[in-house]
């Protein structure tokens, strides 16, 4: 009789395939014994960078498929919120990382820097593939003096063959839905005031639900301003200013910023953010509203990282190209100012005090609902 050998217990380096892992630190040589003295920590903060922004993508992914379904069931909502707060630790870890980064002296990069080539971060295809999963257009690039990097990416792919499989990766990420797309269709599908699309006169609802708090923000601006005015504040710089705000709020809720065929879905989407911010207390908007605030610190963040990326740019080489070709820190700056989810941000500009809310139409629609033998109590339990 044949025994069969015992399996042998798996360890934790073969888990991790580390011996592979660390042996991934050569440089361009292949070869750890001929890196210059700080070159070694140059290769692992920026593979660890890689690290993150894989995990991040897988993040965003399973964030973006569940909201993506045609149907969201309210308990969805804390797993996508789940998923996108661990990219918000990420970020911050990866935020703090820069720190370790800036050990690296300027005198100290510039031993080593002719050795990059033409290698630079503005290659990372993972970052790129971050951007168009979250949503960032081609256009938006274009939009603050960089065209889109994909060509550029495919180019120096072309004459490097370890790159296909990056490049194959980015190409599928950008047929994907993103997940502003996913997000904003499920904001599409918000009750307003109890009434969803499809419902008969549901535009109706809509529109009067936009035009009722537009004239509470006038209300509130008139609050604001009284007291400026009472305490002398030139009168015709405070209308002016107000006239702008109003005409901003006009603009923004009507969606005349966009084309008109798109301005009704576009109006919906706006007007799903605004309820479910301004009724957040209400049980059944309590997760979407932390959805949507998880979102926004997402790009704040985004937006932290890039701009203290820039500055420990500036700090180790200054204000020179960069290496890929880019203006470096020029660049850098620009990319501070994308905004993938500019309504949300925009919505906040809006935000009245309750006082000055429209009144809720048909509350129970946004209440738990309790069924007991002879009657259905909305809202919870009562006595």
């Amino acid at each position: 009789m044949v025994e069969t050998p015992a399996p042998q217990a798996l360890t934790y380096w073969d888990y991790l395939r580390l011996p592979h892992l660390l042996a991934l630190q050569g440089g361009a040589e292949g070869d750890e014994s001929r890196l210059s003295e700080d070159e070694l920590h140059f290769i692992v903060v920026h593979q660890v960078f890689e690290l993150w922004f894989k995990l991040i993508l897988r993040e965003l992914r399973l964030a973006r498929d569940r909201l993506a379904a045609p149907r969201v069931q309210e308990e969805t909502i804390p797993y996508v919120v789940h998923h996108l707060r661990r990219v918000n630790e990420i970020l911050r870890l990866a935020i703090e990382q820069f720190r370790v980064v800036e050990t690296l002296t300027p005198q100290d990069f510039l031993a080593f820097r002719g050795k990059l080539g033409t290698a630079s971060g503005f290659q990372s295809f993972q970052l790129r593939e971050i951007e168009t999963l979250l949503g960032l257009q081609p256009a938006q690039r274009h939009a603050v003096g960089h065209p889109d990097p994909l060509p550029a990416l495919q180019a120096a792919a072309a004459h490097s063959p370890s790159a296909a499989p990056l490049l194959a990766s980015l190409q599928r990420t950008c047929q994907e839905t993103s997940l502003r797309e996913a997000l904003y269709a499920w904001l599409y599908r918000t009750p307003i005031q109890g009434s969803s699309p499809g419902e008969a006169g549901d535009a109706a609802v809509v529109d009067a639900f936009l035009q009722a708090y537009l004239q509470g923000l006038a209300r509130y601006q008139e609050a604001q301003t009284a007291p400026l005015l009472a305490a002398g504040h030139p009168v015709a710089g405070l209308r002016a200013q107000v006239a702008a705000f109003t005409t901003m709020a006009q603009t923004f809720l009507a969606a005349t910023d966009v084309p008109e065929d798109e301005r009704p879905r576009a109006r919906r989407i706006r007007a799903g953010m605004l309820f479910i911010e301004s009724y957040r207390e209400l049980p059944l908007l309590a997760w979407p509203r932390t959805l949507l605030d998880t979102v926004v610190e997402m790009e704040e963040l985004f937006i932290l990282w890039r701009t203290r990326h820039a500055r420990m740019v500036e700090r180790v080489i200054g204000r020179r190209l960069g290496t890929g070709g880019s203006s470096g820190v020029e660049y850098l700056d620009e990319t501070t100012r994308y905004r993938i989810f500019a309504e949300l941000w925009t919505v906040r500009t809006l935000l009245l005090p309750r006082a000055f809310l429209p009144p809720l139409q048909r509350p129970e629609v946004y209440g738990f609902v309790v069924e007991y033998p002879y009657r259905t109590v909305p809202g919870g339990l009562t006595p």
